[in-house]
């Protein structure tokens, strides 16, 4: 049986823990890339290792060939600048928005049939330039973002009700950033709404806590940015779409009409499949929540303009 490739730019953080949560689900062989050759050979050699205490017979090569990403199902794009302290998603926006091309423009060559996903910031706007510069079906160009932001709500909200976070349903919408829109009228703990259990002062605190979850851990661990949950969010979108479960997860696509949007990157409901993005499920949405949208598609449409010259 063949077994699925999967190819991960940039061995980072995010990169190699998302490496190693591919291992332990035993979803394909791997390839880590990154322009520190030494750095990902070794990170991929300690993984490769870790696998023979494990059920999973696996490939992992670490290289800075991009030849190696040659007919890979589905490439993971983590490289980039990381966010500092004090930074926001916008400041990275030229740095990354040079480096997503250049790895796009290696992808295109070597794995033109892939679905690739996004994971560097600012999400949206670097998954748009992702596109442009690959010319795929928008279907096979994902940004991961809502996964991420909706495991930090769900787990503000378990922490909070001293529940299991497994009980926990909800998701976030539009930009990955300031201007995500959270919707908590649709959050419910064991299939009770939240707005029965919480005071919506309560829950307006863990709507503002979740908008910052990234920042608060970058604040916390000064010298980088969160990876774990990235990571493991990457690998629940990569799973659906090799598995072909046809899981409805919150990601970054193409709209085209949906909600109103057209030409632009925002986090919706998908169902994710073998195709890539299969379908965008539509909800109607209470005025306070198209007007929060319609906020977060202006900040994104506003960034991307500030790209134009580049893609």
């Amino acid at each position: 049986m063949n077994r699925s490739k999967i190819s991960i730019i940039g061995g980072g953080f995010v990169g190699s823990t998302c490496a190693q949560g591919l291992l332990n689900r035993d979803l394909g062989d791997i390839v880590l890339l990154d322009i520190e050759e030494s750095m990902v050979q070794g990170r991929s050699l300690d993984l490769l290792q870790s696998s023979a205490l494990m059920t999973p017979r696996i490939q992992i090569n670490g290289t800075a060939d991009y030849k190696n990403i040659q007919d890979s199902d589905i490439v993971v794009i983590t490289a980039g600048q990381a966010r500092k302290p004090g930074m926001s998603r916008d400041e990275l926006q030229n740095i990354n928005a040079k480096i997503v091309i250049q790895v796009c423009e290696q992808i295109k060559k070597q794995a033109p049939q892939s679905c690739v996903i996004v994971v560097t910031n600012p999400l949206d706007v670097m998954t748009y330039v992702a596109w442009k510069t690959l010319g795929f079906p928008s279907d096979r160009v994902i940004g991961m973002a809502g996964v991420l932001d909706s495991a930090r709500f769900k787990t503000f909200v378990a922490q909070e009700l001293n529940v299991s976070v497994r009980d926990v349903q909800a998701f976030v919408l539009g930009g990955h950033g300031d201007t995500m829109v959270l919707l908590p009228r649709l959050c419910h703990v064991g299939g009770i709404p939240l707005s029965e259990l919480l005071s919506k002062e309560r829950i307006d605190s863990l709507v503002e806590r979740a908008k910052k979850g990234g920042a608060e851990i970058v604040s916390l661990l000064k010298t980088s940015s969160a990876y774990y949950a990235p990571a493991l969010s990457v690998v629940e979108m990569v799973e659906s779409i090799l598995k072909d479960q046809k899981r409805i997860l919150p990601c970054s696509t193409l709209l085209k009409g949906e909600y109103g949007v057209t030409d632009l990157f925002m986090g919706v409901l998908c169902l994710l499949g073998t195709k890539g993005v299969e379908k965008i499920m539509e909800f109607s949405m209470s005025v306070e929540e198209k007007a929060q949208f319609q906020n977060s598609v202006l900040a994104v449409k506003k960034q991307v303009q500030q790209l134009r010259g580049l893609v």
